[in-house]
């Protein structure tokens, strides 16, 4: 996933369902996030994958035939502030060197 676009179509849905991202790493084949929402993570996960999938379609950089996702991510319940804090710094400092940017 186009790390850019990736890191856009996750925003967009955050910002059309209401749900507070609170973190988000995207890699060059996997993303992390971190979101604060009032319902169970599954939905969360699927419309990140359902936007991710149109916006790399609309680039013709997935064809129809492909099915990008793997059949589950990982979705846990953070209960508290201290869980959620440590997911955030994993998520921001825990994946390795920060990726190269390839849009200049």
């Amino acid at each position: 996933m186009a790390k850019a676009g990736g890191e856009k179509a996750i925003r967009e849905v955050c910002e059309h369902r209401g749900y507070w991202l609170r973190a988000i790493n995207v890699r060059t084949n996997h993303v992390h996030t971190v979101v604060s929402a009032e319902l169970k993570p599954e939905p969360i996960l699927q419309a990140f994958q359902a936007y991710a999938t149109r916006k790399l379609r609309e680039k013709a950089l997935l064809t129809r035939d492909i099915k990008p996702w793997a059949r589950h991510g990982s979705t846990p319940y953070l209960w508290k502030e201290r869980h959620v804090a440590r997911a955030i710094e994993y998520v921001l400092y825990g994946q390795g060197d920060e990726l190269p940017s390839f849009d200049d």
